[in-house]
């Protein structure tokens, strides 16, 4: 159907996607500017849900392998997902009746944020030290998921990380936990998505097979890069592909 040199190109940024994705998220800003780039023809909304199909599955394989080696916290992840699988199908919802060039600025505005707290908290989500969460606390933590998950239906880039962010700082993660709770709550959300493109028949279903089979490569790839490297090496790698995510976002919104 498509031309195979686009097809390959394509199908490489799949399992970088997947691979970044595995480790700290973010693999979304690599895979659809690819399939953007390389067929131009294709509806928008075809190509998000192609996407969107090829991640479920590298995500899911992340957090499958993520689970196996730290474990997870289910009874805590299980009403999450479920939450967050609301508010983005709520935000898939809104997308349609709003722009998303009204909340472009603020993403880079807050990854910036996310990036200074880390760097002035170097002892953060290096050692795993789980908090049982109460009352404000514990509503703060709710709120700030459940508006992740509307703004990864709505909008989306950099979702993994600002889930990561809130599992280190609110619930005492250490960043391999972190990573692998945030893989949990993005299939939820990837899900959610996923029906309402695949409701409007806007999934290439041939082509997101093909990229999903990188995908899940690329996450196997990733998963043992963290695990080897350890929680220093994926908080390293968090800064750096934050700051990537933040010069995408800011060109992006204020300069394309």
């Amino acid at each position: 159907m498509f031309p195979a040199p686009e097809t390959l190109v394509v199908l490489l940024a799949a399992f970088a996607a997947g691979l970044v994705d595995a480790i700290v998220g973010g693999g979304g800003l690599i895979q659809a500017p690819a399939l953007f780039s390389f067929y131009p023809a294709v509806q928008p909304a075809t190509l998000l849900g192609t996407s969107k199909f090829a991640g479920v599955f590298g995500t899911a394989s992340a957090a499958v392998r993520y689970s196996r080696r730290v474990g997870l916290p289910w009874a805590l992840l299980g009403p999450l997902a479920l939450l967050v699988m609301l508010t983005a199908a709520l935000g898939a919802v809104v997308a349609t009746r709003v722009p998303a060039q009204v909340f472009r600025p603020i993403v880079p505005a807050l990854l910036v944020v996310v990036t200074a707290y880390l760097l002035r908290h170097r002892e953060i989500g290096v050692t795993h030290a789980p908090r049982v969460l109460a009352g404000g606390a514990r509503a703060l933590a709710v709120a700030l998921i459940a508006a992740i998950g509307f703004y990864d239906g709505f909008f989306g880039p950099g979702t993994g990380s600002f889930l990561m962010i809130v599992f280190v700082r609110l619930y005492g993660f250490d960043f391999l936990h972190a990573a692998g709770s945030a893989r949990v709550l993005n299939v939820a959300t990837n899900l959610a998505a996923l029906g309402w493109f695949a409701a409007h028949d806007a999934v290439i279903w041939e082509l997101g097979l093909a990229m999903a089979a990188c995908n899940i490569a690329g996450a196997m790839a990733g998963t043992r890069l963290a695990f080897r490297g350890g929680n220093r090496f994926v908080r390293r790698a968090f800064i750096a592909i934050v700051v990537g995510l933040i010069l995408r976002t800011s060109w992006t919104a204020f300069v394309r």
